[in-house]
């Protein structure tokens, strides 16, 4: 197993999952610490973030978890003061945060909305406010956001607070890579398709399908060219590479990891 992060202070938001199994922050976070990285993980859930720690001990990797709420300024600042404190520095970040909800404007309530934007683009937002200056000052980082092929394309069920914020943290990023890239900071963006991740059925199952985990599954994987469904370890090793020494001529644009879906919808 190479070590292309020994020494390397990451910062993984989102690092739980909402059930047992390779969601994308768990899998990002495990990634990380097997390949020699001190890992700061984050979650408002503590427990969630149990099966992560394990996970990377068995890994051989260090996880430290941290409980905190990435929507909140306050929280964040006080996070990021912290490792500085610790670790003296903070060479990646990634935004992980995220979950849906179903509906369009009709439909949705306005408080869903906000939450939706708060959740899926301000934590991606707060992340960078308080992570950058740090970067600027060891003179370089790479930050890495977790966006959705809901982003770019129609996927199936109307979320529109899901797309919106998503694609916005797409564009997000793109200014941000722009105005920091002569300090040495990379910033890019994964963007999963419809994977097979715990919350496939914990929560969208009773979302979108009755209930029914397999019905759900299926109409997931008709729409994936590839005919199977990744999950949260193929985002991972994409994370993994636009964080890397391997990509530094790569900024401000999408790694898209959805086995063709996307290219179809389009």
């Amino acid at each position: 197993m190479t070590q292309r992060f020994a020494g390397k202070v990451v910062l993984v938001t989102g690092a739980g999952s909402v059930g047992p199994g390779w969601g994308n922050g768990r899998a990002i976070a495990v990634g990380f610490a097997r390949e020699g990285a001190t890992v700061i993980g984050v979650d408002r859930n503590a427990a969630a973030m149990e099966e992560t720690a394990a996970k990377a001990a068995e890994a051989g990797g260090r996880f430290i978890p941290v409980t905190g709420n990435v929507t909140e300024s306050d929280s964040v600042a006080a996070i990021i003061r912290d490792i500085v404190a610790e670790h003296k520095r903070i060479d990646v970040l990634v935004n992980n945060v995220g979950g849906s909800a179903a509906g369009g404007p009709v439909e949705m309530a306005e408080e869903v909305w906000d939450a939706q934007i708060d959740h899926n683009l301000k934590s991606v937002f707060l992340g960078c406010k308080h992570v950058l200056p740090v970067m600027v000052d060891q003179g370089g980082g790479a930050i890495v956001n977790l966006a959705s092929t809901s982003g770019i394309r129609w996927t199936g069920a109307a979320q529109v607070a899901y797309a919106a914020s998503k694609a916005g943290v797409i564009q997000m990023s793109k200014v941000v890579a722009i105005q920091y890239a002569t300090k040495g900071i990379r910033v890019n963006t994964v963007v999963p398709g419809q994977m097979h991740t715990p919350m496939v059925e914990t929560r969208l199952a009773g979302q979108r399908a009755g209930g029914d985990v397999e019905a759900l599954i299926k109409s997931r994987i008709a729409r994936i060219p590839m005919g199977f469904a990744g999950d949260g370890r193929d985002t991972a090793n994409a994370v993994l590479f636009l964080a890397s020494d391997e990509a530094r001529f790569i900024t401000g644009t999408e790694l898209v990891v959805d086995g063709g879906m996307s290219v179809r919808c389009g």
